[in-house]
């Protein structure tokens, strides 16, 4: 074997073992991360218990003041809700210590995970291809803020001074709303879920269906409802924006107690919901279908039509679960620098779904 053989099968017997010592150190210190992790779940163990017993605590003094129990029924009560939450305590620990133990005890290839480690794993056939792992760590206690998907539609028209609603040049029917978002519902209160904030990010489409063989014609910076020169079979104008909605959530909920977590749910439950909106004009679109000389033609026209940049209003809505009654109004004016005010009003259905 001559002298650069030699040379290379030395470097690359350090390059193995070197990999392997690393490898080794990576273990070890994978291993002491989880101790130190249960060792810091057993102090969350005895507060979450703690703050459990002191809520229920709290209920049975609030049950006594309304008469509802005697004193010696709530001294009762307490001391046996002080030992089922002392006994959660002891059962949990014991739980955490042998895991800790079954750590200490082995290495790193004798396969213990942290129970509440997961891993999803893809394949195809034999071949293991996409994997994903994810350490959620414990459960949270108390979890304040929650996520919704929101899907609004209904009719849509516009206020427009001096005239009612049956003297709107836009069709109530054919006219209407669509809104798509992503919403966050936060409890405002310690202990109660009465009180929510529910506010996100949103799209927002309001589309009239112009009557009257009219259609919206720019005249510099104003824009007008004029007669079309052929028979419309379709007259429509929409607008896009995407706004902030904020709406203060009144309601009741169910609080469910499963030892390491509670939570708040508020299905078949009455809500009402007071706020508004504020956001961004996105663009204007208008979709003409008509005849000429006998042949179909069909026009969509994208220009901004003078209408407001910003987009402001009240809503609000009213109902049970993830179904309400939702109502929202333009305080802005759908066109700007006018000389007849209009403000766009919505009525539909509105379903948050969890």
């Amino acid at each position: 074997m001559n002298t650069i053989t030699k040379l290379i099968v030395l470097a690359s017997l350090c390059l193995i073992m070197g990999k392997a010592q690393g490898q080794d150190t990576i273990q070890k210190t994978k291993t002491q991360l989880k101790i130190e992790s249960f060792k810091q779940y057993k102090e969350t163990i005895e507060k979450e218990e703690k703050t459990a017993l002191k809520t229920e605590v709290e209920e049975i003094n609030q049950r006594l003041e309304k008469g509802e129990i005697t004193a010696e029924k709530a001294e009762t009560l307490k001391q046996e809700k002080a030992k089922k939450r002392a006994l959660n305590i002891e059962n949990r620990l014991a739980i955490i210590d042998h895991q800790i133990a079954l750590l200490e005890r082995n290495d790193e290839a004798y396969g213990i995970k942290n129970s509440h480690e997961k891993e999803l794993v893809i394949s195809i056939g034999k071949k293991k291809g996409l994997r994903i792992k994810n350490d959620n760590g414990p459960p949270k206690y108390d979890i304040k803020t929650g996520n919704q998907l929101l899907f609004a539609i209904g009719f849509n028209n516009t206020i427009i001074d001096g005239e009612s609603l049956d003297d709107s040049p836009y069709e109530l029917g054919g006219s209407g709303f669509v809104e798509i978002g992503w919403i966050w519902n936060t409890r405002l209160l310690k202990n109660s879920n009465f009180v929510r904030v529910n506010y996100g990010l949103s799209m927002q489409w309001n589309k009239l269906s112009i009557k009257n063989n009219n259609y919206f014609v720019e005249n510099g910076d104003e824009t007008t409802l004029e007669a079309f020169p052929f028979d419309l079979k379709k007259s429509k104008f929409r607008t896009t924006s995407f706004v902030v909605p904020l709406h203060f959530e009144f309601g009741p909920s169910d609080l469910k107690d499963y030892g390491d977590r509670i939570r708040y749910f508020t299905d078949n439950h009455f809500k009402i919901g007071i706020g508004g909106f504020a956001g961004v004009n996105l663009s204007a679109m208008q979709k003409l279908k008509y005849k000429e000389d006998g042949d179909r033609q069909k026009e969509k026209i994208k220009s901004d039509f003078n209408t407001t940049n910003l987009v402001y209003g009240l809503s609000g809505y009213i109902g049970v679960g993830d179904f309400s009654i939702y109502a929202k109004y333009n305080l802005n004016e759908l066109f700007k620098d006018q000389a007849v005010d209009q403000h766009n009003v919505s009525l539909g259905l509105r379903w948050a779904l969890d």
